[in-house]
């Protein structure tokens, strides 16, 4: 049986709260919510499931976003048609990162935000994120493009800062002079 999360809306408190560093390895309580953010990750982005359990559709989730503030994100990258890479990072920094700049050309969207936002969200176009493994192993992972963005965005969420915040009110959008749009 699919249970889906509990997910905070924006209008929470807690969604702009800075997040703490985890103790490794996990417990089992946190690797339980893992699992379940995974899954419903995953379903989110498989169109049967989405129609079937109605839910929104999503790439990453950050434990902040049910309301623990835990520096726990994990990220349901479907890299090819119906194939999916699971990315779980403890305590995420982004280390380095390009100076090429990027946006979605669609825009962001969030699953604790249930409304369309207008505008370009500036993301560097690669990063290299450093954190650990549930089982406290140390990882360094290069990230680009769509990815990249995912990885911003969710680490954005353990400082208390919504996608939204990146937009600028006066020049919502960018031209592809200005920003590569992806």
């Amino acid at each position: 049986m699919f249970k889906e999360l509990n997910i905070l809306d924006e209008k929470n408190k807690t969604l702009r709260k800075i997040s703490k560093e985890v103790s490794l390895p996990l417990s089992s309580e946190d690797r339980k919510t893992i699992q379940k953010i995974i899954k419903q990750l995953t379903y989110s982005q498989i169109p049967e499931y989405e129609e079937k359990y109605h839910l929104r559709p999503g790439m990453g989730l950050a434990f902040p976003q049910l309301g623990m503030l835990k520096r726990i994100i994990v990220i349901v990258h479907e890299y090819e048609d119906g194939k999916f890479k699971n990315y779980v990072v403890v305590n995420p920094k982004i280390i380095s990162h390009s100076e090429e700049i990027i946006a979605l050309e669609t825009g962001e969207g969030c699953l604790s935000v249930n409304r369309d936002v207008e505008g370009h969200v500036p993301r560097y176009a690669r990063a290299t994120i450093t954190g650990f493994n549930p089982d406290g192993e140390k990882i360094k992972l290069r990230v680009r493009e769509e990815l990249a963005v995912a990885f911003q965005h969710e680490i954005d969420h353990l400082n208390g800062i919504l996608f939204y915040d990146h937009i600028d009110k006066n020049h919502p959008f960018f031209s592809e002079n200005e920003i590569r749009l992806i």
